[in-house]
């Protein structure tokens, strides 16, 4: 037995969307209570730290209808069924951005609210950027602004609120971080 674990009972299913699903499930506590817990099931993701020749992080700005606002974000998207991650941020990288890369490198992969959800974001460094001619068209729904911003910038659309997603504030912490070990 794992420590701490809460073996299922049942399970209820509420909701089945196109990105997201919700259940309910009862579980048995390790004390042998029951309590309910409900579970946003998502396919998980990909996040792209891209950084151009002239060492700027390439971003998007589009509109987060949950937080009826507009957030600048690094590039990103959901895994499709039996995707590897891998393709998925190569992908991702070409339909947002117009960007290819010679390689991606993986950073790390990190849970974004494992209380309620079992979404896991994988995050790659693009080693290598190039502007794709005839790049991949995105996704028909969605609606972006690409920006190059220098590290500086980065940090200050954080203090304004323009960024403000964990898988960014991550990727520019990221970049702080690989910026002082360099000195």
């Amino acid at each position: 037995m794992k420590k701490f674990e809460e073996k299922t009972v049942s399970t209820e299913k509420i909701f089945e969307g196109k990105v997201i699903s919700l259940q309910v499930d009862e579980v048995e506590l390790p004390d042998g209570n029951r309590s309910k817990r409900e579970i946003i099931k998502h396919p998980g993701a990909v996040a792209i730290i891209a950084i151009t020749q002239e060492n700027k992080i390439v971003m998007v700005e589009q509109y987060r209808k949950a937080m009826e606002r507009s957030l600048v974000e690094i590039p990103a998207g959901k895994l499709e069924i039996g995707e590897e991650p891998l393709h998925t941020a190569s992908r991702e990288l070409e339909e947002e951005t117009g960007y290819e890369c010679e390689r991606m490198e993986h950073v790390i992969s990190f849970y974004t609210s494992p209380g309620f959800a079992d979404e896991l974001v994988h995050i790659y460094f693009a080693h290598n950027l190039q502007k794709k001619e005839n790049a991949a068209p995105g996704d028909e729904d969605e609606f972006v602004e690409v920006y190059e911003l220098t590290l500086e910038e980065a940090e200050q659309y954080m203090k304004e609120g323009k960024i403000r997603d964990a898988k960014t504030a991550y990727a520019v912490q990221y970049l702080q971080l690989r910026k002082a070990l360099e000195q």
